[in-house]
């Protein structure tokens, strides 16, 4: 990762907070094996559907961070990410935005209902370019998000559209795991940055 200075990296995982066996959780591992300060946005304990609180639980992580930051938001991640975008400004480089899901269709069984989601404050999905520059990581065949609409998601807020394939939504029940090419997402980021790239590009 080649940058003017060394930030940090802070996950920002879905709904289910940290999953020892998520592609997340080691690529943590793995960077701070290799001497990077990375970090994960800490679990809630109450209100754990709450946008607003989980939004306040991002921005507390990040006032902790003495450095610029990079995130890695994966699922509801990407939405709490957009949704703390929308409310909020510190000195973000960059962010891996994960197989966000579509809040405004409903979800699989076993997932809040969209219902419950428009209580949380979930809804409307923020729709405004980030003010960082971003790539979106999207799944062919995500059962949480269409295609179509992902890459309109990526459109909307000024992020490059990467297809991952058919990846399912990239998590355990999905085979991942280990996830080896966010590292060289992360690496493509870090050069996004370095060159100055603006949202969008």
């Amino acid at each position: 990762m080649t940058m003017t200075s060394t930030p940090t990296i802070l996950m920002v995982p879905g709904l289910r907070d940290h999953v020892a066996g998520h592609w997340q959780t080691l690529l943590q591992t793995e960077l701070e094996a290799q001497g990077h300060d990375a970090r994960c946005v800490p679990p809630l304990e109450h209100d754990k559907l709450s946008c607003a609180a989980r939004v306040a639980a991002l921005d507390a992580a990040l006032a902790a961070i003495d450095a610029p930051a990079l995130l890695v938001a994966h699922s509801a991640g990407v939405m709490i990410t957009v949704h703390w975008a929308a409310r909020h400004r510190r000195r973000i480089l960059g962010a891996l935005l994960v197989t966000p899901p579509d809040f405004e269709q409903p979800l699989p069984a076993g997932y809040p209902a969209q219902e419950a989601l428009a209580q949380a404050g979930w809804l409307p999905t923020p729709l405004a370019p980030l003010p960082f520059p971003s790539l979106v990581a999207a799944s062919g065949n995500d059962p949480l998000a269409g295609h179509a609409r992902v890459a309109g998601m990526a459109a909307a807020w000024g992020s490059r559209l990467v297809d991952l394939g058919n990846v399912g939504h990239l998590n355990p029940a999905a085979g991942y795991g280990p996830w080896p090419r966010a590292h060289d997402l992360l690496a493509e980021l870090g050069t996004m940055v370095a060159r100055g790239a603006r949202p969008g590009r």
